[in-house]
């Protein structure tokens, strides 16, 4: 095997190579005489922003000897927390993640390194470095699986924040080991973590699940309403929203799922429940803020639950309602589409009212990761949809454009569910559909055999 050369050897042979001085090196590197002179001879590494402006110096790519530095100085050394740090920073800039693993893997056989190992991971994390979080996350969590401490459940909260993204089956499986955790949490940061939670189960389409956190939610939620303005003292932690929004989020989304499960009785005493908030006796701006959208939601959800029971009579007063708010226009769109088709109403008035938004569809982009998690089930729904409208009434061009598109974006994120959809369609209108769907109908069910494996 060869062998690799130490940094130190390193630096030697270019020092001879271009016949240059130990103190023309430090003048030129802008590191001290003195501290490479510790180097060299009493083998006291230097820092990592030092190794930068060595490796700067001796004209080689910035990080360089990164991997050697790790090994020699970090893995075949005593740990010292005080330089180990900065590598991880560096290494998280440069994206070396394969380095930072091999830290990650070698310090955390030490339980005394956990905390400043989270400390760092929820620095990256707040700078936006998730993947080098992630990595963090992971090996905190792992040391600490058997601590039960409110550490490991903030860890497997960013955890399943990080993972959440287009692979619905991933998210599932993430959700599903956060769920585990969420009750670790402090009660402030488990309220929004179950907001978090039932938002990626609602996405997936899990009702059952998307229910079972709502109730829990909602009793978190009050308890912690009720202790608030029963206690004279300020709470040491405030949520990252104001209380009450908690308790009328968890009655949307229960009458959200009651209203998935065809159950539209229950459905509307939720949504009832939702607005219902003259208990809340903050006056402040945000609150009247989070108010107002409740009432708007709240009206626009007690028409879409008429309409699913087939009152046609409400059709113009809902699209009127989602005309009039953005983010309720994909979500509002696709309610009416299930509507359409499965009371055979005529909605082409509203297609032609909604024409350039149903064009520009595939544009839609979430402020979140939950937000795009959401608008990817959406819009493979109204997709779908759309296409069994149009095959249904002749309009095969448009019906076979709309089926495409569905059935491409259905294997990028990855839903089952909506990809047996779509080959359910085709093979109710295959005679009618392209010989385009159709090889692309060969694609999808060979991708459908592939996840039932």
């Amino acid at each position: 095997m060869e062998h690799t050369p130490t940094i130190l050897a390193e630096l030697e042979d270019y020092l001879q190579r271009n016949d240059v001085t130990l103190a023309q090196f430090a003048e030129h590197s802008g590191v001290h005489q003195r501290t490479l002179n510790n180097w060299i001879l009493k083998h006291r590494p230097v820092a990592v922003h030092q190794l930068d402006r060595i490796t700067l110096a001796m004209g080689l790519p910035e990080g360089y000897f990164y991997e050697r530095y790790i090994e020699q100085y970090i893995i075949e050394s005593s740990p010292d927390w005080r330089r180990i740090e900065p590598v991880l920073f560096r290494c998280a800039e440069m994206d070396k993640l394969a380095a930072i693993q091999r830290i990650v893997g070698h310090i955390m056989d030490n339980l005394l390194y956990s905390p400043k190992l989270f400390d760092a991971a929820e620095q990256l994390f707040a700078q936006g470095r998730h993947a080098a979080a992630l990595l963090l996350f992971e090996g905190v969590a792992e040391a600490e699986k058997y601590q039960h401490s409110e550490r490991l459940a903030i860890c497997q909260y960013r955890i399943f924040t990080i993972q959440v993204g287009d692979d619905q089956e991933r998210n599932l499986q993430a959700a599903l080991q956060f769920q585990s955790f969420v009750k670790r949490l402090d009660d402030m940061d488990q309220l929004e973590g179950m907001v978090d939670l039932a938002n990626a189960f609602r996405a997936l389409r899990r009702w059952d699940r998307v229910m079972e956190v709502a109730k829990n939610l909602k009793i978190l939620a009050e308890a912690q309403y009720s202790m608030a303005h029963s206690l004279k003292r300020e709470q040491h932690k405030k949520p990252l929203r104001p209380l009450f929004f908690y308790v009328a989020f968890s009655n949307s989304l229960i009458g959200g799922a009651y209203y998935e499960q065809g159950n539209y009785a229950l459905a509307l005493q939720a949504v009832y429940e939702s607005v219902d908030l003259e208990w809340v006796k903050e006056t402040d701006s945000e609150t009247l803020h989070w108010k107002n959208l409740f009432q708007e939601w709240g009206e626009a959800n007690v028409c879409l639950t008429k309409l699913m029971v087939g009152d046609r009579e409400v059709l113009p007063v809902y699209a009127d309602l989602i005309a009039r708010t953005k983010d309720e226009l994909l979500p509002g769109l696709w309610n009416i589409m299930i509507a359409a088709n499965r009371y055979n109403i005529d909605v082409d008035d509203i297609l032609n009212q909604f024409e350039w938004e149903i064009s520009n569809i595939q544009d839609q982009g979430g402020k979140q990761t939950n937000d795009q998690q959401n608008i990817d089930d959406q819009l493979v729904g109204i997709l779908s949809e759309l296409a069994d409208y149009c095959l249904s009434r002749g309009q095969y061009e448009k019906g076979v454009r709309y089926l495409l598109d569905g059935m491409r974006k259905s294997t990028i994120i990855n839903n089952e569910r909506s990809i047996l959809r779509y080959m359910i369609i085709v093979e109710r209108y295959q005679k009618f559909v392209l010989a385009e769907a159709k090889t692309e109908y060969s694609n999808l069910e060979s991708y459908a055999r592939r996840l039932s494996y």
